[in-house]
């Protein structure tokens, strides 16, 4: 492929090389030499001399082991020109973004980028849908030395006058009467199935499975019949049954008539932004459907405004700065201002390293709420009222529980609840409805109430600041002001980890930790200590512990007390009416009332976990002490509590106030296949068992012919602990495959070991290998660069195991390096011993497997292979497959050779006529 054609190329303009760096090789071009390799050495050089245009400066950075690269990243370039679109961040991803032939060889990539380039500077010149505020925009980069505003600023021309941009230009959103409470309706099984046939169009498969689906489905939607007693599916689906469109169906009918909200809940932003997809079938004017469906997350995941201003009058320095700019260029073009999973693109923060993306959302619950002048703006604001009067609701776990227990929209409350990925709400509820009193807690309340301190950053937005209007109202409520403010000086500050080490505690908080820290080292089982976490059960404390706990308790009271003090307070103020407090005023004091209490549940639980220490243990609990480590370094110490069973609170908090509820996944029993004993666990994982009436079960297999797609392999000869062979094993099979593989690991050190040891012979095979936890790009990402590449593999954790949806030939073959056997955590020993032992293991274990095959065949034409390499791996666990599945237990080079074979002779042959494998039953046996 020829590149470089300078009819269109402005030399002016190009007047930089491009350098590309891969596992293959390192590469430099320019307009005057053309292509040439070059050592790591040289282009690091250059990189340091003269301003390179690449493609993604820190994974560039990371394979030439220059941490600092920096230069034109044409990332940054297409962000700023194209806010709220997105490329997949490659050249092939690139080339389609700006409408070029894709490079086909590593060698032609970075002649390539200089024609990237030129495509990109000349969008000034045409008809550029994005320009309103890129000239002001151009001027601000170009004074923070942004490296491509000399090049791009020229070429955007002035506007004749003031531009609407950003804070005057985003919509403002309405006040809405309250929603009536939902009317009481049913919706009779024959009409959920014509909905679903109105909505799969008429000339679509027949699908029994889902309409049988649709209508066990209805019966989350009938009229409750007994209080704290809702009506609750549990709905088993295989792949490929098209649950989601037969849960829309009756959903979206009870919507209708009832006058309601259904919300939907996911574990994975991938499903969420699946599910939204799906709903364009329902309602395909994009104006309905924005008013009837309303995705909607955690506040921690939406921009700050307010935040975004500080950052902007100069709150941010350097490369921080500069992304405070792009994503005010993107700000103003956003669909809903989401930057987790939204319209930003997962890259774009990832460019910039760790530098400002947490500081631009609201992560501490800061928030004033009508106090804020972008108040009527505010990207949270609109979407908690676009979602109270929406049909559906998009949600995920997480949130459906935070809005449950302490939400401020008390009023509308949800009623029906669909809870896809249903199997991870045991998980959910588990991080939901724990408890950690540690050092980064601490001192992130700490900030809560004071601010920054001396030295420190930003805008002042303690909890005097916050609330000065209040105080200077309401003399009891500065009182209780202050006592805070005086009592969270007891708290961790910064340093605090320092001060633990050289162990030097400042206050009655830091000297608990220090002591928490000490026993944890003292006790922990630590074989070779290998850098990461220690634990050790709070049990049989030292004196040292008991005698530091009693004045942290106190400490802690003595926070506690101004601040349901202040709660109270406020309350008479709204009691009370003062002429100040019109509409705005209103909301602002009852946010800060919600934030006060949840702020008070936090310290009184803390309480409770100390009344422990010393004291007698509480049966439904499990508490340890621990001290958090990465690679060997100290990030955290501190006391845990987490319930051995979460469902029992989340049936209090959420499932016993609705009428409804349905909980739907492809493995929600287990690998039990709704068989007794997998209905069973299904009850226990998703608290049924703690509601009064039982649920309804219901079950339907997969459609997929599995026999004949799919196999499995458990290789027997690759020696557990040997790292080489491991990786000699993964490179074997991921070139058998033609690439198309995710691997899976169970443990990142041994990912990052065999990725090192791969990546290159991979590269000179022509087959691309990303990893999680090693390339400097975020998880959605990396899964986007994997789809859209077919002869790409990718490593990950247990973050790929689940919800990765990749359909057809870009996943065609499952490795995972090892049974996925949960860590003996001190927790997990507890819940084992309550669930009556190894059986408990082999639950999870089964549950991990089938999720990480369901990866697999995600269409009916789809094809592939699952290894496991390990022989270690027990014949009892093999149910975890679906039934009729090949099983054999091989040698290495035969795996190899199957998986060459199968894939190869499947895609020469249509995917048909492909050799049946022996199968093996559990047991072992031919």
């Amino acid at each position: 492929m020829a590149f470089l054609p300078r009819s269109a190329l402005d030399r002016g303009v190009i007047a930089y090389p491009a350098l590309h760096a891969s596992h293959g090789g390192i590469w430099i071009a320019t307009m005057e030499g053309g292509t040439r390799p070059v050592g790591r050495g040289e282009a690091i050089r250059i990189a340091a001399e003269t301003p390179v245009i690449l493609l993604n400066a820190p994974l560039v950075g990371q394979r030439l082991g220059y941490a600092e690269l920096s230069g034109l990243d044409l990332l940054e370039l297409f962000a700023f020109l194209h806010p709220a679109r997105f490329a997949v961040p490659t050249p092939a991803g690139m080339a389609r973004a700006v409408d070029l032939s894709p490079p086909t060889r590593d060698e032609d990539v970075a002649a390539f980028l200089l024609e990237a380039a030129a495509a990109l500077l000349a969008v000034p010149d045409g008809d550029w849908r994005e320009r309103e505020g890129a000239w002001a925009s151009a001027q601000a980069l170009g004074r923070l030395r942004w490296p491509w505003a000399p090049v791009i600023g020229p070429r955007i021309p002035r506007p004749r006058s003031d531009e609407r941009w950003l804070f005057s230009k985003l919509p403002e959103w309405e006040e809405a009467a309250p929603r009536p409470a939902p009317r009481t309706v049913e919706i009779a099984p024959g009409e959920a199935e014509a909905r679903l046939a109105r909505l799969t169009g008429g000339g679509a498969e027949e699908r029994p499975g889902q309409r049988a689906y649709a209508v066990a489905a209805s019966a989350a939607f009938a009229p409750r019949a007994l209080r704290d007693a809702p009506n609750m599916v549990l709905a088993e689906a295989g792949t490929g049954i098209g649950k989601t469109l037969g849960y829309l169906a009756p959903a979206v009918l009870w919507a209708e008539r009832a006058g309601g909200a259904v919300w939907i809940s996911t574990y994975t932003k991938a499903l969420q932004r699946q599910l939204a997809a799906e709903t364009q079938r329902m309602f395909p004017d994009p104006a309905v459907r924005q008013e009837r469906v309303v995705t909607r997350k955690g506040r921690e995941n939406y921009l700050c405004l307010l935040n975004l201003e500080d950052a902007l009058q100069g709150g941010f320095a350097g490369r921080a700065a500069v992304l405070a700019q792009l994503v005010a260029r993107w700000a103003a073009f956003t669909q809903d201002g989401d930057m987790v999973g939204g319209d930003l693109p997962g890259w774009l923060t990832t460019l910039f390293r760790r530098n400002g993306p947490a500081a631009l959302t609201d992560r501490r619950g800061e928030c004033v709420y009508a106090g804020c002048p972008h108040y009527r703006t505010c990207f949270i604001e609109r979407a908690a009222r676009a979602s109270a009067q929406a049909d559906i609701v998009i949600a995920n776990h997480a949130l459906v529980m935070v809005n449950a227990a302490r939400g401020r929209e008390t009023q509308t409350r949800p009623t029906r609840y669909v809870f896809d990925e249903g199997h991870h709400l045991f998980d959910a509820a588990d991080a939901m409805f724990g408890v950690a009193l540690t050092g980064a807690e601490t001192i992130e309340l700490r900030r809560w109430v004071l601010g920054p301190e001396a030295g420190g950053r930003g805008r002042r937005r303690g909890l005097a600041a916050r609330l000065s209007d209040v105080a200077s109202y309401d003399e009891g409520g500065a009182r209780a002001i202050g006592d805070a403010v005086q009592a969270a000086q007891a708290l961790a500050s910064d340093g605090w980890l320092g001060r633990l080490a050289e162990g030097a505690p400042f206050g009655p908080v830091e000297t608990l930790l220090a002591a928490v820290r000490g026993l944890t080292y003292a006790r922990a089982e630590q074989p070779g200590d290998a850098g990461y976490g220690l634990e050790t059960e709070l049990a049989e404390p030292t004196p040292e512990l008991i005698e530091a706990a009693a004045p942290a308790a106190h400490a802690l009271d003595a926070l506690l007390r101004p601040l349901a003090a202040l709660g109270r307070r406020l309350e008479a103020v709204l009691a009370e009416a003062p002429d100040w407090l019109d509409a705005p005023a209103r909301a602002r004091v009852e946010g800060a009332i919600a934030s006060l209490a949840w702020r008070a549940e936090t310290v009184g639980a803390w309480l409770a976990l100390l009344a422990r220490v010393g004291g007698p243990a509480d049966p439904e609990t499990v508490d340890w002490l621990a001290v958090d480590r990465v690679e060997g370094r100290e990030y955290d110490v501190g006391l845990h509590r987490r319930w051995l069973d979460p469902t029992r609170p989340f049936a209090e908090v959420v499932l016993k106030p609705a009428h409804g509820a349905l909980v739907t996944s492809a493995t929600l029993t287990n690998g039990g296949h709704g068989e007794t004993e997998g209905w069973d666990i299904a009850e226990a994982r998703t608290g049924a068992v703690h509601l009064a009436r039982a649920p309804m079960h219901f079950a339907a297999a997969s459609p997929f012919d599995y026999p004949n797609r799919a196999e499995v392999l458990v290789v027997t000869d690759v020696p557990r602990g040997d790292m080489g062979a491991l990786a000699n094993a993964y490179a074997r099979l991921i070139v058998a495959a033609g690439g198309g593989t995710l691997g899976l690991f169970t443990a990142i050190r041994r990912l990052r070991a065999v990725h090192g040891r791969i990546a290159d012979r991979l590269a000179r095979e022509g087959l691309p290998l990303h990893a999680q936890h090693v390339d400097p790009i975020d998880t959605g990402t990396l899964v986007d660069i994997f789809r859209d590449d077919p002869v790409a593999s990718l490593l990950g954790t247990d973050a790929l195991r689940d919800g990765v949806d990749v359909p057809g030939e870009s996943l065609r073959l499952v490795v995972m390096e090892g049974v996925p056997w949960p860590k003996p955590t001190v927790l997990h020993a507890a819940r084992k011993l309550a669930a009556g032992g190894a059986g408990y293991d082999d639950r999870i274990v089964r549950a991990r497997l089938a999720q990480a095959f369901g990866r697999l065949i995600r269409r009916a034409d789809d094809r592939g292979a699952f290894v496991m390499l390990s022989a270690a791996m027990p014949s009892r666990l093999l149910t975890a497959f679906p039934a009729g599945v090949p099983i054999a237990r091989v040698t290495l080079d035969e795996a190899v050779a199957r998986v060459a074979g199968r894939l190869s002779l499947a895609s020469a042959i249509g995917h048909e006529g492909a050799a049946r494998l022996i199968p093996i039953s559990p047991d072992g046996e031919p």
